[in-house]
């Protein structure tokens, strides 16, 4: 079973960097004032790991909109979940329910792609 959590905060650090060779707005969808400055570390999955997960997150864009907006807050820029809530005037539940929504979509697509990316056996040999 992956840590699709652990794996979109690598890609979170992957894509923040600046030779991920991917873009995003540094002002993500009308969250403007709730970005903070970048903590010190932060885990960082390689570039062939990088581009797989994009490309599923991509997807995600296409059919679910407003849960990929979340997710690129949340786990790029990250906003924490109970800010993004403020920000949006609803439930942080709500908010949850749909990240979760975005993180079982993004495990379907790994899934689906039957892929095993470099980021999962690293973490296992260092467990």
């Amino acid at each position: 079973m992956r840590d699709i959590k652990l794996l979109l905060e690598a890609w979170g650090g992957w894509a923040a960097t600046d030779h991920s060779g991917v873009s995003y707005s540094h002002i993500a969808a009308g969250f403007r004032g709730l970005i903070t400055s970048p903590p010190a570390t932060r885990p960082i999955c390689s570039d062939p790991d990088g581009m797989i997960l994009d490309a599923c997150i991509s997807r995600l864009k296409k059919y679910h909109p407003d849960e990929h907006r979340l997710l690129v807050a949340h786990y790029h820029y990250r906003v924490s979940l109970r800010a993004l809530a403020r920000r949006l005037h609803c439930a942080d539940g709500t908010l949850r329910k749909q990240l979760q929504t975005a993180e079982g979509f993004i495990e379907g697509m790994l899934c689906a792609m039957d892929s095993r990316l470099e980021f999962e056996k690293r973490c296992e040999l260092s467990d």
